[in-house]
């Protein structure tokens, strides 16, 4: 494979594009063929399914130059599709066609998320250099240490406002934007945030929050204000525990925009039938609101809800981009990153379990209501 990467960049840049259509449909006709060809019942199939097993060892064998390789190839090959020949000859392919669906998605996990993370599990409990188990060490560092104990409490804080602030700022907008005039330009100001990344977004709100000597023309906008009547500039990004609060900010910018666009999106599904009958009833509009529009759209908010709080359990960008967590601004996903970088991979690994182990709870909990949704359907 290196090899024909090799030779690939060693072409033109015209001459590549053929060459990877051509890659790409003989995958594509692989993959069909495994797929839909290999399971057929017949004879010529049968046929197929055998000169397969021939020449796909020697061509790997020849591409390779790997006996090793081809002899595997050949291994696999063989049971595989002996097994293939076997179930086709009772019209059945199914099974093969379900493991070839669910494998790459299986490995891509397993290497991906599943390996990781038991690595990164056992490497918690070791030390810096991965040579020596110190059990629990790291983790009583962890919870003993004043600043990393504020870290915790700070990522707990972002966990707390982001998704409620969001959640209630999407919803307003979705209630009171609905149906309005211009609605559809009202919700693309709003969303807009969402087509920044958080790096971008971490940008603009750190000249935002700049403050220059008083002396000083202000470039960024809140001093520019504070300057126009009458006060002293403020460096909003270095005053505890305020700053904190300041970059929460920026993310409930982003995340407004996506609560209000899935909320919007749920209200505009609530049966008609039962807003006319509450109204019928002589419940005036917040009834409305809280007995009939809150319990339709409840799988929708909860969804909002936890995608939210898993995104602020997991905030590095905008900590990282605005302050590199100094003045008490860090959360775990930045002092993760941030020991690793000084070669603490126990301790790096620890805060990781440590924000996994926030996060499950939450994962759990969503895919529990999920489940509740699919049995009152």
């Amino acid at each position: 494979m290196s090899a024909f990467f090799s030779w690939l960049a060693q072409l033109p840049a015209l001459a590549q594009v053929p060459v990877i259509i051509v890659a790409f449909g003989v995958v594509v006709a692989a993959i069909l063929f495994f797929v839909e060809i290999a399971p057929r019942p017949g004879r010529i199939y049968t046929v197929i399914r055998l000169a397969v097993c021939v020449l796909a060892p020697l061509l790997i064998l020849v591409a390779g130059n790997s006996y090793t390789w081809a002899i595997i190839a050949a291994g696999a090959l063989g049971l595989g599709f002996f097994y293939i020949d076997y179930r086709s000859r009772k019209g059945a392919g199914y099974l093969f066609q379900l493991v070839g669906f669910l494998a790459p998605a299986v490995i891509l996990l397993a290497i991906g998320l599943v390996i990781p993370t038991i690595q990164t599990t056992v490497q918690a409990f070791m030390s810096a250099r991965g040579d020596r188990f110190v059990g629990l060490d790291n983790f009583a560092w962890i919870f003993t240490q004043p600043e990393n104990v504020r870290i915790v409490l700070n990522t707990i804080v972002w966990v707390l406002i982001v998704p409620t602030i969001s959640t209630i700022a999407g919803l307003a907008y979705a209630v009171f934007i609905d149906k309005s005039r211009g609605e559809k330009y009202f919700k693309i100001l709003v969303f807009m945030p969402m087509a920044i990344s958080l790096v971008g977004a971490s940008i603009i709100w750190r000249f935002v929050y700049t403050a220059r000597p008083a002396d000083q023309e202000q470039i960024g906008l809140l001093n520019q204000l504070v300057v126009m009547f009458g006060g002293q500039p403020v460096d909003f990004l270095s005053v505890s525990p305020f700053n904190t609060l300041f970059l929460i900010v920026i993310l409930i910018w982003v995340q407004t925009g996506f609560a209000m666009v899935v909320l919007s999106a749920a209200i505009k599904g609530v049966p008609t039938e039962q807003m006319e009958a509450a109204e019928l009833d002589g419940t005036n509009a917040w009834e409305q609101f809280v007995n009939v529009t809150i319990p339709g759209i409840r799988s929708a908010l909860v969804v909002v809800l936890t995608t939210i709080s898993i995104v602020s359990l997991k905030v590095f960008d905008i900590v990282r981009t605005t302050t590199a967590g100094s003045n008490e601004t860090s959360v775990v996903a930045n002092e993760m990153y941030t020991q690793f970088k000084n070669f603490e991979q126990g301790r790096s690994a620890a805060f990781a379990l440590v924000l996994f182990l926030l996060v499950l709870p939450i994962v759990v909990y969503n895919a529990r209501q999920i489940k509740k949704q699919r049995e009152i359907r």
